[in-house]
């Protein structure tokens, strides 16, 4: 049987007194309109029987979304401050960095938090140690605190924004110096390719090659007061280079003049050269077996001299001459053609 029982009830630490025929706890907070959820701490537990004279406590639980250190994380406290969560869930607040004041309340929709602790890190520079005690962000906002300049050309062996870790040690290298560009020169590439339409033995520049530029940044630097060698630090093509294209006949080269083809040309040949089909006389206009000047050598259809083509070439370019011309172009040595 029920009877009515006076009971001291604490709701999130407000305190009042009712009147109650509830049993156990859980029909006493119905009765009085109290929710709880899983986070929330009821004592006694709502199973239990309840007296005249009891006091029952209720706690709500409050999400508490904290970052600390760059690590979120998500614990329910039951806390109503900050300073208060802080304890609970163990967090050491000495020299700490808060993103809220530790005498801020937590409302029961819980709270967002960012906590930075303290960290020991060591900084190497100038030939000095430098201990600090920081709950900065980045390693660049320590530097600041510490009041370490950082010159533009100055390195730090920690990214300047990353995460100052407990216990770290950052070095910094004093750099100066200058940097230096140079031109360099790419030579270019020779190619030959087959050209059905000359002939044998002969070739010609089709696409005339040229060098390239290229531009290339070298850096001069004293580190730490000691000067180090030359570094290359950039590289540019301001030119490609353009290939040389050289077309090599491969048409075979006729040996049949009619009316040309019965003379000794041999004979000739020894007496204008000796038979040599690469000697140029002494002045150098007359080149080959048969002694062509260039313009002679070109108006018979031959490129560059004639000392630069085969033997069988220049006898047929001299038949052809002779053709044209007879054995006037040879007039010391022209009858040999008859003997």
């Amino acid at each position: 049987m029920s009877y009515d029982k006076t009971v001291t009830l604490v709701v999130d630490g407000h305190e009042r007194t009712v009147h109650t025929f509830s049993s156990d706890v859980a029909a006493l907070l119905g009765r009085q309109d109290i929710e709880v959820g899983e986070h929330d701490i009821v004592a006694p537990d709502r199973t239990d029987n309840i007296e005249d004279g009891d006091r029952v406590a209720v706690q709500y639980g409050r999400l508490l979304t904290m970052t600390v250190d760059g690590t979120p994380r998500e614990v329910w406290v039951t806390a109503k401050s900050v300073a208060e969560a802080l304890e609970q869930v163990g967090v050491r607040e000495d020299g700490a960095y808060l993103s809220a004041s530790r005498d801020l309340p937590i409302g029961r929709e819980g709270l967002d938090l960012d906590i930075r602790t303290e960290r020991a890190i060591t900084f190497l520079v100038d030939g000095k140690t430098i201990p600090v005690r920081t709950n900065a962000a980045t390693v660049q906002a320590a530097l600041d605190q510490a009041g370490i300049s950082i010159g533009p050309q100055d390195r730090v062996d920690t990214p300047t924004d990353a995460y100052p870790q407990q216990g770290q040690t950052v070095s910094i290298l004093r750099v100066t110096g200058s940097t230096v560009t140079r031109d360099e020169r790419i030579p270019f590439k020779t190619v030959k390719k087959d050209d059905p339409t000359e002939y044998k033995g002969t070739e010609e520049v089709s696409v005339k090659g040229s060098a390239g530029l290229r531009q290339i940044t070298y850096s001069y630097e004293t580190i730490d007061g000691v000067k180090q060698r030359a570094r290359k630090v950039s590289e540019k093509v301001v030119k490609k280079p353009v290939t040389q294209v050289i077309l090599v006949g491969t048409k075979k080269m006729p040996d049949s003049v009619a009316g040309a083809d019965q003379l000794n040309w041999n004979a000739l040949a020894q007496c204008e050269s000796g038979g040599r089909a690469s000697v140029v006389d002494g002045s150098g206009t007359y080149h080959g077996l048969y002694q062509f000047d260039a313009q002679t050598w070109r108006s018979m259809g031959g490129t560059g001299v004639a000392s630069q083509a085969t033997a069988s070439e220049q006898t047929y370019r001299a038949k052809l001459m002779f053709v044209q011309r007879g054995s006037s172009p040879w007039p010391l040595c022209g009858s040999r053609l008859y003997s």
